[in-house]
């Protein structure tokens, strides 16, 4: 009977010491804070911010979608975005958005991931700040992202291409777009990486 009861003592024990461990784990994610204003998966590790920089601010407000912004997030390894705020554009937005497409799949030229900044320097340089895997061959489109569409705004999570390839976290601001054929107009596909090149 004691040995049973020591016995039970001890499992009791170390199951509330492995619980307590878990919660206080690095990888655990805080919940929002109360306004939305921090992703549900931020944490102290995730570069840059979620602010927009000032010279697009003006076309966006902040609102809130959990669901939304719960998939444009993902873990470690995993891509997607490490921490995250959505964004709605106004009506008198005129942003011009960014994508690298996978010139296998003629569908994905309005996926869902995208950014501010046309891509220049080494197109690895590029992978390496969005994290784009060596899978998907990067051609570029330019759109206009359209009044009233809701966005993720946020950066990088670390991505593991293959067991030979691994991007880590980036502070480089990307733009996650649930359905972006809806939500861009006015686009440009442009001709591979010689013309990415040149500009």
């Amino acid at each position: 009977m004691v040995k049973y009861v020591m016995t039970t003592v001890l499992v009791c024990f170390f199951s509330g010491c492995a619980s307590n461990a878990v919660q206080n784990s690095p990888t655990t994610k805080p919940m929002n804070k109360p306004g939305g204003t921090e992703s549900a998966h931020q944490t102290s590790a995730c570069l840059g911010t979620v602010t927009i920089a000032p010279q697009f601010a003006d076309h966006f407000s902040s609102i809130e979608d959990e669901s939304l912004l719960n998939q444009a997030l993902g873990e470690p390894n995993a891509g997607k975005l490490c921490q995250g705020r959505v964004y709605q554009s106004k009506a008198d937005s005129h942003v011009v958005i960014y994508r690298a497409w996978n010139s296998t799949n003629p569908n994905s030229e309005k996926g869902q991931w995208w950014a501010f900044y046309k891509p220049k320097g080494l197109v690895s340089q590029y992978r390496s700040d969005y994290e784009i895997c060596y899978q998907w061959s990067p051609l570029m489109v330019r759109c206009r992202l359209n009044a009233g569409a809701k966005v993720v705004i946020g950066t990088g999570q670390s991505a593991e291409c293959s067991p030979y390839l691994r991007y880590s976290k980036s502070a480089k601001q990307q733009i996650y777009i649930d359905n972006a054929s809806a939500s861009v107009s006015d686009c440009t596909t442009y001709d591979g990486a010689f013309r990415w090149k040149r500009e």
